[in-house]
C-alpha cells in the first residue's frame, strides 16, 4: 500500500534524538530517507543505552534503532573535499535536507542554504538547533535541562515552595523532532506549490514559547499581573478527597474525587451508607481536618487490597476521573496497546528480533510502517554511491582516504 511521503528524498544529517525523530517520522511514514554519519563512530546515539543485553554496541543501541527506523544509512566525512563534492551530488536529487548541527558548522564547511540552493533550488532545508540560526545566544551551548529551564516550563514544574523541577526524559527534544517534521512537510508542499525551496530555522528555546501547553496564558498574566510562579502552592486548600496520587497493592494511581463527585466515590467504593455523611459529601464537610482523618482510616485499607487494575476498573466504571501510574512492564503489556496494534516487531541483523512503539497516529488509507531497522554504520554506502556512479575502486579509495 501506499504511504503518505513516497517518493518524497530527504538527506539525514541529524545527530542524538530531535532530529533523528523529525526524520523518523518522515521514513516511517514513507519517505527514502538517507542518514549520513560520520565514519569515525557515526551518530553519537550509537554509544548511548541503554543496549540490549547490557552490552554497548553501535548497533544495539536501544535509543539509535529506535530513531533510526526505515531509513538508509551512509558514511561521508564533509570535513573533506572529496566528501563535500560528494555530498553536493545528494543534495541534487532530493527534495529535503535536515541537519542538527550549530549554526556555525555548515557555514564552516561551505554547505550554508544559499550555497545548496543554487545546486537544488527546490531544497527546504530545516536546520535544528539550541537557539536558532540568530540572536545573541546563538552559539550558546545547552542541554535538554538548560532549555527546559529557559523556555519557562520549568518555573511550572514542582512545588511553589521548592525548587523547579525538570520533567522526566527527553520531552523537548521529541517536541522539537515532532514540530521540525510539521515545519519541514509545509515547507515543501510550499516549495511544491511556488517552485521554490526554503530554509526552516527550527529554534529549540522558540518551541518552548507560546506553543505547548500554558506557557502562553503564563506570559500574558505576568503582563497584567506581574505574577511569576506558577507552581502550586501547597498552603492552599486541596479540593478535596480522595484527590491526588496514592500508592496501592502493586503501584500508583491518580485520582480526582472531592465532594462535587462524592457520590461516584461511593460507587466506586460500593460504600452506599457513606452517600448521605454530610462530613464527606459537603465542601464544609471536606474542609474539615477531623473528616480527612476519618475517610483516611476508611480509605487508605481499602485500596491498599486493590490492584491498580481492581481500582481503576470500579473508578471508571462509577464515573471517576482516575488512572494508573503505569511503569515499562505495565505500557508493554497493556491490553489497550496491543488491542490497537500500536507494537511493531522489527527484525535487525545484529540487534535481533525486538518489539519497537508504533504509529503515533493512524491512517487507513497511506498507513505507518517500519519499512527496515536502523542502518548499520555505512550499511548503504555500496548500493548509493553506485547510484551516484562510484566504482568498487573508487570506494575502496575514498574508504582509504577517510572520506566514507
Amino acid at each position: 500500500m501506499e504511504q503518505a511521503l513516497s517518493d518524497i528524498k530527504v538527506l539525514d544529517l541529524t545527530h542524538h534524538i530531535a532530529g533523528p525523530y523529525c526524520t523518523k517520522l518522515l521514513a516511517d511514514y514513507g519517505a527514502d530517507v538517507l542518514k549520513i554519519e560520520w565514519p569515525d563512530g557515526g551518530d553519537p546515539a550509537r554509544k548511548m543505552g541503554p543496549f540490549l543485553g547490557d552490552e554497548p554496541h553501535p548497533d544495539k543501541s536501544g535509543l539509535f534503532l529506535h530513531l533510526n527506523t526505515s531509513k538508509r544509512g551512509i558514511t561521508l566525512n564533509l570535513k573533506t573535499e572529496a566528501g563535500k563534492k560528494i555530498f553536493r551530488e545528494l543534495v541534487k536529487g532530493v527534495d529535503i535536507l535536515v541537519e542538527n548541527f550549530s549554526p556555525r558548522v555548515m557555514p564552516s564547511l561551505w554547505l550554508t542554504y544559499e550555497e545548496l540552493e543554487k545546486i537544488n533550488p527546490k531544497l527546504v532545508m530545516t536546520s535544528i538547533s539550541n537557539f536558532g540560526q540568530s540572536g545573541p545566544y546563538r552559539d550558546f551551548k545547552a542541554s535538554e535541562l538548560i532549555i527546559y529551564g529557559m523556555g519557562g516550563a520549568m518555573n511550572e514544574t514542582g512545588m511553589f515552595d521548592r525548587y523547579p523541577l525538570k520533567k522526566a526524559g527527553s520531552v523537548i527534544q521529541y517536541q522539537v523532532g515532532t514540530m521540525s517534521a510539521f515545519a519541514t512537510m509545509i515547507a515543501f508542499f510550499a516549495s511544491q506549490a511556488q517552485g521554490s525551496g526554503q530554509h526552516v530555522d527550527m529554534s529549540m528555546f522558540e518551541s518552548q514559547m507560546g506553543t505547548i501547553d500554558r506557557r502562553m496564558s503564563h506570559l500574558i498574566t505576568y503582563k497584567y499581573n506581574n505574577e511569576t510562579s506558577y507552581r502550586p502552592d501547597p498552603e492552599l486548600e486541596p479540593p478535596g478527597f480522595p484527590y491526588g496520587i496514592y500508592a496501592c497493592k502493586d503501584g500508583f494511581f491518580q485520582l480526582t474525587g472531592g465532594f462535587v463527585f462524592w457520590d461516584r466515590i461511593c460507587r466506586m467504593m460500593d460504600m452506599p451508607e457513606l452517600l448521605d455523611d454530610p462530613g464527606f459529601s459537603t465542601q464544609e464537610g471536606q474542609r474539615d481536618p477531623e473528616n480527612l482523618e476519618r475517610f483516611s482510616i476508611i480509605w487508605y485499607p481499602w485500596i491498599a487490597e486493590r490492584t491498580k487494575l481492581e481500582i481503576i476498573t470500579a473508578g471508571q466504571a462509577a464515573g471517576v476521573l482516575c488512572g494508573p501510574i503505569n511503569d515499562p512492564g505495565d505500557l508493554v503489556n497493556d491490553p489497550h496497546w496491543k488491542a490497537r496494534g500500536f507494537w511493531e516487531e522489527i527484525e535487525h541483523p545484529v540487534a535481533g528480533k525486538l518489539t519497537y512503539p508504533g504509529a503515533p497516529f493512524k491512517m487507513d488509507e497511506t498507513p505507518w510502517r517500519a519499512s527496515r531497522p536502523a542502518p548499520r554504520l555505512g550499511e548503504h554506502n555500496a548500493e548509493v554511491y553506485s547510484e551516484l556512479g562510484y566504482s568498487g575502486e573508487d570506494l575502496e579509495r575514498l574508504r582509504e582516504q577517510g572520506v566514507i
